[in-house]
């Protein structure tokens, strides 16, 4: 399950500088390293463990085997590649090897790297199953979902190309508590791309150093990336996960706001806001009740 919870410390809240004055609003996502400011955003990708998911069925000697592979939104094409393997009894890293040979139908943007068309869904193993013949299902369930007119229209709307409409849901898909809040966390991406502001999700940095983690230090944040998102302006290069169907219908329709910030305070109380002195009082109020958490556990 993907959760969007803060990281920030108050010590951190209190270094931050002030967003109260953005610049206006550009139509282009082609930034400059004009406009930058502290956003103190909550976001992370908490994917687990890369473990198979096949459906199984016995065969005339008794035996389980696997039939079907299913892959959730949200996995890195990493987690991905060692799913295959598990499903298929292969050494590890046998499907990332595969990656040269298997000819997958992917855009020019992507230079050969599948990280965000791996599509999630349920793919059917079928006779003689081999990485290259799963991996071709995936990229292939992803353009036809992704080249459709409904996202290349999309796309075209919000002046992005298909590819940085994938890159955006695969934020969205990191970083929303829950579908609910999708479209507003694709806003908060916009609204952040048009002031020329860096967009500063934990996502990106997680994804950097490869890891699934509810806490970022000061130190993460300065790390030479082009995924480091509170270093450089727009986009990060490719997509950062697999994105699925409703991050993607996020990316192309978010839901209008003038949202700079997100935090979730609590389980189900994901708060948005473009003040920042009013987002500084919602970390505060997560930091407490983290604090209330860790003594009450400490405790029992």
């Amino acid at each position: 399950m993907q959760t969007n919870i803060p990281r920030r410390s108050a010590r951190r809240a209190r270094s931050a500088r002030s967003d109260r004055s953005p610049k206006s609003p550009r139509r282009t996502i082609r930034l400059t390293r004009r406009g930058r400011v502290a956003l103190i955003a909550a976001g992370a990708v908490v994917a687990g463990t890369a473990v198979a998911v096949p459906l199984l069925t016995t065969d005339d000697e008794g035996e389980s085997r696997p039939t079907s592979l299913v892959i959730p939104e949200g996995w890195r094409a990493t987690q991905v590649y060692d799913a295959v393997d598990k499903t298929l009894a292969l050494p590890a890293g046998t499907t990332k090897k595969s990656l040269a040979k298997a000819d997958l139908k992917l855009p020019n943007d992507a230079e050969g790297n599948p990280e965000g068309y791996l599509f999630p869904a349920t793919y059917p193993l079928g006779e003689s199953p081999t990485p290259e013949k799963l991996l071709a299902a995936m990229v292939g369930t992803a353009n036809k979902r992704f080249t459709g007119a409904p996202v290349a229209a999309g796309a075209q709307r919000n002046a992005l190309n298909v590819y940085q409409a994938v890159t955006i849901a695969s934020i969205v898909q990191a970083e929303a508590a829950a579908k609910e809040d999708m479209g507003k966390v694709a806003r908060v991406v916009f609204n952040r791309l048009e002031r020329g502001m860096p967009l500063q999700m934990d996502s990106t940095i997680n994804y950097a150093l490869g890891r699934s983690t509810l806490d970022t230090a000061t130190k993460d944040t300065r790390i030479d990336s082009p995924y480091n998102s509170y270093q450089r302006m727009g986009l990060p290069p490719t997509p950062i996960d697999n994105p699925g169907d409703v991050a993607m219908t996020a990316a192309i329709n978010p839901t209008p706001g003038d949202w700079l910030y997100f935090v979730t305070v609590k389980p189900g109380d994901t708060r948005f806001t473009a003040d920042y002195a009013e987002h500084q009082r919602n970390v505060a109020e997560f930091n407490r009740g983290r604090r209330s958490a860790s003594k009450a556990a400490g405790a029992a």
